[in-house]
């Protein structure tokens, strides 16, 4: 069973759809008890960055999260939910999960040419880093992203995909049993399918 996190932050409903369509249990929850005994965890979410981690502090949610990741748990955040697993974020005050060593920074704008937007929409070529549990092996990798934030490693090592928006940045982040994903992989058509895929076998 693969448990997803209700926090009332965006709409993890299409999470459920893709995953069911691809053959697996799946449930929404916003049930300490439940989360903490979780097989398997997706953190989503869309939003601001304080605001994702108080809902979560809120509802009961932040103790039962970090006890999943201490028992080994694979644990998958997308958007925010990725975001939320570093130490914090330029964007806020709070302090994050820092299960994953990095921070989450705002687009740099002098990097940017006028034809660039923040935030970021739309459909990007992603590369996937080899050796990593959830690299996906493709060679066409293509997902939709919206967001004005993005993750910075503090080791390369820790980088899961990457993909280019006026310059390069980290799409995906691996640590032990944490996995995040900047990018939508249920707005991702066969290409989100694939990453959701690889998660549900780890």
């Amino acid at each position: 069973m693969i448990t997803i996190v209700d926090y009332d932050a965006g709409n993890p409903r299409s999470i459920i759809n893709m995953l069911q369509y691809l053959g697996h249990r799946a449930e929404l929850t916003g049930d300490p008890d439940k989360v903490a005994k979780a097989e398997r965890l997706i953190l989503p979410g869309v939003g601001k960055f304080d605001w994702g981690m108080q809902r979560l502090h809120d509802n009961g949610l932040s103790a039962p999260l970090d006890e999943a990741v201490k028992r080994g748990v694979p644990v998958l955040g997308i958007c925010l939910g990725a975001q939320l697993l570093t130490r914090g974020s330029e964007e806020g005050a709070l302090p994050g999960f820092g299960w994953v060593p990095a921070t989450t920074v705002a687009f740099d704008r002098s990097r940017l040419d006028a034809r660039l937007k923040v935030p970021h929409i739309g459909w990007a070529d992603t590369g996937w880093n080899a050796g990593h549990r959830m690299a996906v092996e493709t060679t066409e990798a293509r997902y939709y992203y919206v967001h004005s934030f993005h993750i910075a490693c503090d080791d390369p090592k820790t980088e899961l995909c990457s993909t280019v928006h006026g310059y390069r940045f980290t799409a995906g982040v691996e640590q032990d049993n944490v996995f995040g994903v900047q990018f939508h992989p249920e707005k991702s058509l066969s290409f989100g399918m694939a990453v959701l895929s690889r998660y549900a076998a780890l």
